[in-house]
């Protein structure tokens, strides 16, 4: 993929639509494949974004609600929460947020409850939250809310690449990703999902090459949402990750097997881990008692070379419920490369660290 995005670096730099010349349309060609990973048959229906920050914002800015209600859940991260705070701090918005449970999945009764109460204008809900991995029933959820009118966006930052989306089936209106997790391109890549018929009124407006003389962004999609020039060498980086994971399948089950592990090896070695059942992510979260969680997080990546985040991940309300507060956890992630010597690795330097403070 490095060698992928260089190459476009060192090209002469040329935006699809505003140059005669005749040449590779990076842009249409990830869109073809984004859309055909989703079950989308209309690949101009995926705005390319920087991250999935900014497609939360283009999205929730600029769906024009007609009820001011909006109903989220405290699994969320800040790029949903924050986003609509800000909605709530205008006056522009009422907020209901949903519990979760102990490994951090709404809570479906009161989910129905509130929507069947208030019958919102938008609901936003995490496919699979980035603390715990639990994986939320999107299609029931959504769903549900659909039956009450409801405008959906489904955040499938942590899911997409790894669990099946279907956009005709699920029930979003809009779903939002990331191009640097699971579908392992590069940090910068990012987009949305917009049904036909959505209307999404631009957050960012400016230079898009076509319909120059209009004093607005243009109609058509998917430029009406894509001002300025964006990133083609990363995305060129994205699409060649995207045609290597069609050939090359993920290994659910060597990846299940390795997090299955990694939690019971960490519980045996005294850590306190969430424990998370049912569908899920391939990502663990504990806190090592007698460790400070900086001071941890800082051990393993310096001394020892173990990737790992600390503290609350971005996501403040899930862990109240999921009995982290107010400091967070320790979370460390499988992914597709991970091996068992990473594992007896991990094992080894942290019973190490237990022991010394017994």
């Amino acid at each position: 993929m490095g060698e992928e995005v260089a190459s476009f670096i060192e090209k002469i730099p040329r935006h699809p639509g505003r140059s005669g010349a005749a040449f590779e349309d990076i842009l249409f060609l990830c869109r073809k494949e984004l859309a055909e990973l989703i079950r989308v048959d209309d690949p101009l229906r995926i705005v390319l974004c920087k991250n999935a920050t900014e497609a939360l914002n283009i999205a929730i800015h600029g769906i024009g609600l007609k009820k001011n209600m909006v109903i989220t859940s405290a699994m969320e991260h800040n790029s949903v929460l924050r986003p609509l705070y800000l909605l709530e701090k205008k006056g522009m918005i009422e907020l209901e947020i949903i519990p979760c449970d102990a490994e951090g999945r709404v809570n479906k009764q009161q989910w129905e409850e509130k929507i069947d109460k208030f019958s919102p204008g938008l609901v936003v809900l995490n496919h699979a939250s980035n603390v715990t991995g639990a994986v939320n029933n999107a299609r029931k959820l959504l769903n549900d809310a659909k039956k009450k009118g409801c405008l959906t966006i489904l955040d499938a930052s942590q899911s997409m690449g790894l669990l099946e989306i279907d956009v005709s089936t699920i029930g979003a209106d809009i779903v939002t990703f990331t191009g640097h997790k699971y579908l392992l391109g590069p940090s910068g890549t990012g987009g949305l999902y917009i049904k036909k018929g959505i209307e999404i009124e631009p957050f960012f407006v400016g230079g898009t090459g076509i319909r120059s003389d209009l004093r607005e962004m243009p109609p058509e999609m998917p430029g009406r949402l894509e001002p300025g020039t964006p990133s083609i060498p990363l995305f060129a980086g994205l699409l060649y990750s995207l045609k290597w994971q069609k050939e090359n399948p993920v290994p659910l089950k060597k990846m299940e097997m390795l997090t299955q592990r990694l939690e019971q090896g960490l519980i045996e070695r005294g850590a306190e881990v969430i424990r998370v059942g049912g569908e899920r992510t391939y990502i663990v979260s504990f806190r090592l008692p007698g460790w400070d969680l900086k001071e941890i997080g800082y051990i393993l990546d310096r001394s020892f070379g173990i990737v790992c985040r600390t503290g609350l991940h971005c996501a403040p309300l899930i862990h109240r419920y999921i009995g982290t507060a107010p400091e967070g956890s320790i979370r460390l992630s499988i992914s597709r490369f991970s091996s068992e010597e990473d594992i007896n690795y991990t094992f080894d330097v942290i019973e190490g660290l237990m022991n010394e403070t017994r």
